[in-house]
This record gives structure tokens, C-alpha cells and sequence, in this order.
């Protein structure tokens, strides 16, 4: 990894932005040219303490890209889940199950009924259809935690999100190496989600 790229992820979130911007509407990017085999995933780390301001950056980097004419389309996993849930009849029910049983009953309910290759990724595919879009982001990464898992989210989007660049803003780590390969490190201290195949866009160039 580069110094410029360290520094860069490091960097003010005003200088991240624009490099973000830069990318995101370039032809380059949005074609998804010198990809070869690769999917067109990109991660956008970022430290966990930084969600509010990321959020609002996220905002303004949304309303300008539409500006641009870049159409997007934005996925919000914490917003999917409870949609999902309402959809099966059981978001009441879930705030009872909650209550009265113990946390691993409570985790197991919510990791089978947003499994991500049975339910979530459908959801999302669903979403995808009718809409007219260059880029996806799916975001509340954080918020879902631990029911819904980065990596599951992105190993079953591989058979389903390929015909346009999708970007994960997410909250901590992308960190490669040559012992461990690469891995998802969620908050900075999660290091068990391995995923390879996806691009960390402060590496990117146009």
C-alpha cells in the first residue's frame, strides 16, 4: 500500500469527498474499465467514529452525483432489514422475542429471517430490477451488526450485482496482507470476515 493511499483514507473528509467524486464519475469507473475478471465491488472504509460525519458526506456525495447526471441507486441494509421484517409479519414480534429470551435465541431469529442468500440479497435484487442506475451503495453496514455480516452481503451479490460498479461505505478496516489475506475488519477490531474480491476505492485511479 502506498503512502499517498494511507494518507488519503487518513485525510480530511472534505479531500476524501472529492476523491470519491472524482472516481465515482469518471467513464472509467462507471463503465468498469481494467477490471478484467474481477467483480466491480468497491469498499469505502472509514473509521467507526466518524458515522455522523460520514453520513452527511455521504448525503452531499449522493445529491451531487445526481446533479452530475450519475444515476444512483442507494441500498441501506438497516432500512432493507426492518422492511423485510415488516413484509413477514413479525417486526412486532420481534421487539417480544427481544424481551423474553435470551440474546442468542434473539440473534439466531434475526440471522435466519435476514439470511443474505435466502432473503436479503433477493431483497436487493428486487430493488435492482426496476431501476434505472450507473452505481449502487449499500450503506448501515454498522447497523446491522451482527445479524447481517459485509462479506455474506457481498459474496451472494457476486451471482446477482455485476452489471454496474457497487460501492460498500463501511466501518472500519479493508486491510490486505500476504499472511492473512484480506479481510472486512469491522469497527476496526472484527477480523474474521474475509472477503478478497472487492476493490478499496481510495486505491483507485482514473
Amino acid at each position: 500500500m502506498s503512502v499517498a493511499v494511507v494518507s488519503l483514507e487518513k485525510a480530511p473528509m472534505q479531500e476524501r469527498y472529492k476523491h470519491l467524486l472524482k472516481i465515482i464519475t469518471s467513464e472509467r469507473f462507471i463503465k468498469m474499465q481494467g477490471l478484467g475478471n474481477e467483480v466491480p465491488f468497491f469498499i469505502c472504509p472509514y473509521p467507526s467514529e466518524e458515522a455522523v460525519e460520514m453520513s452527511r458526506m455521504q448525503k452531499q456525495l449522493f445529491n451531487t452525483l445526481e446533479k452530475s447526471g450519475v444515476r444512483i441507486l442507494v441500498i441501506n441494509l438497516y432500512d432493507l432489514a426492518i422492511e423485510l421484517l415488516k413484509q413477514r409479519g413479525i417486526f412486532e414480534q420481534v421487539f417480544e422475542i427481544e424481551a423474553s429470551s435470551g440474546k442468542g435465541a434473539f440473534r439466531e431469529l434475526l440471522q435466519g429471517v435476514l439470511d443474505p442468500e435466502t432473503h436479503l440479497v433477493p431483497a436487493i435484487a428486487d430493488k435492482m430490477a426496476p431501476a434505472e442506475f450507473d452505481v449502487m451503495f449499500l450503506t448501515g453496514v454498522g447497523q446491522v451488526f451482527p445479524y447481517i455480516r459485509s462479506h455474506r452481503v457481498l459474496n451472494n451479490l457476486q451471482r446477482t450485482a455485476t452489471e454496474h460498479p457497487t460501492v460498500m461505505f463501511f466501518p472500519g478496516v479493508y486491510s490486505h496482507s500476504l499472511e492473512k489475506g484480506a479481510s472486512l475488519d469491522l469497527f476496526g477490531r472484527l477480523h474474521d470476515d474475509k472477503y478478497y474480491r472487492a476493490f478499496n476505492i481510495y486505491h483507485c485511479e482514473i
